[in-house]
């Protein structure tokens, strides 16, 4: 185990290593990166912590799965068919064993829309509702913007919903892992999910949890519900290792610097903003720089604070 903690160690060493200039770290494959081990048996493929590009093939976000003796746990159903395709082939020069369950963190494009691949090979597929809902609603339009940007990458790809749903905990047996399918409350998007590894102190987070890269608001993200589940269900798991969203592994610390953190002085800036009598054409333009070091900070920042203070003026 000292030899995974050192290599964790290195892991979370490497935040000024990701970057949107970085070009692609795996030209063999559809794969951003290659898949590391974070812990034993627990594997990740970091993606890029840029916009989804036809560079990256979507692949922004993190692909992991747990191999657990008796079968592979798939986190995240990625962003085509042919981007599951590659990490279904990275899994295979790993192990022998069978992909049993995939699961998807959120009905967003990078979680679901590679489901077709993995329905195509029979395997069952596990949302929390919203998320389902979210697939149901927009699926087919999520899959067009996809096609927008992906072109000849989105071959193969059609919008597969889930086979089966949750609504606030799943626990699954498989091999030697306990795992915990959560849905702690409402955070980043409809039906964000965390999967638990109790025994190992590790959560893979999804969009809960976010670093290195600047985390985005969406129209439907209530910053105000977002801290409270932090604050009341996320820290209290105390996970050693965070596996997050996007970003390379990390711990409980660094997430919450660039999540709870940041959408806190977010919050801050924008009611003292409206405290002073500013209107929403100032409120884009409030002060961030203590996270202007971020990936995406460019894109996402002003609109953050529009939304936060759309939200918070009817608060």
């Amino acid at each position: 185990m000292m030899r995974w903690l050192a290599i964790f160690g290195a892991l979370v060493a490497l935040p000024a290593l990701a970057s949107e200039e970085i070009a692609d770290q795996y030209p063999g494959s559809m794969l951003y990166s290659k898949p590391v081990e974070v812990i034993p048996h627990v594997w990740s493929a970091i993606g890029a912590t840029a916009p989804p590009t036809h560079e990256n093939s979507g692949h922004n976000n993190n692909l992991s799965f747990i191999v657990t003796g008796d079968g592979v746990i798939v986190i995240n159903g990625g962003a085509a068919y042919l981007l599951a395709k590659a990490l279904h082939d990275e899994i295979k020069t790993i192990t022998d064993q069978p992909v049993k369950l995939v699961i998807d963190e959120n009905g967003q494009g990078h979680a679901m829309l590679g489901n077709s691949y993995w329905a195509e090979q029979g395997v069952p597929i596990l949302a929390h509702v919203d998320a389902a809902h979210e697939i149901e609603e927009n699926g087919h339009r999520i899959l067009e913007g996809m096609k927008g940007y992906n072109r000849d990458k989105a071959e193969g790809t059609f919008v597969a919903p889930p086979t089966r749903t949750f609504e606030d905990r799943e626990v699954i047996e498989m091999g030697d892992f306990s795992i915990e399918v959560l849905h702690l409350g409402p955070a980043h998007g409809p039906g964000d999910t965390q999967v638990w590894l109790p025994e190992q102190s590790l959560v893979i987070a999804g969009d809960m949890a976010f670093h290195e890269r600047m985390l985005p608001i969406f129209a439907d993200t209530i910053t105000a519900d977002w801290i409270d589940t932090w604050e009341c269900c996320f820290e209290a798991l105390n996970a050693t290792y965070v596996i997050p969203g996007h970003g390379h592994p990390t711990n409980m610390d660094q997430v919450r610097r660039y999540t709870r953190d940041y959408l806190v002085y977010l919050r801050e800036q924008v009611g003292a903003h409206l405290d002073a009598g500013g209107d929403l054409a100032d409120a884009y333009y409030v002060d961030q720089s203590p996270y202007a070091h971020l990936d995406t900070f460019e894109e996402l920042a002003t609109k953050n604070a529009g939304r936060v203070y759309e939200q918070m003026e009817f608060e």
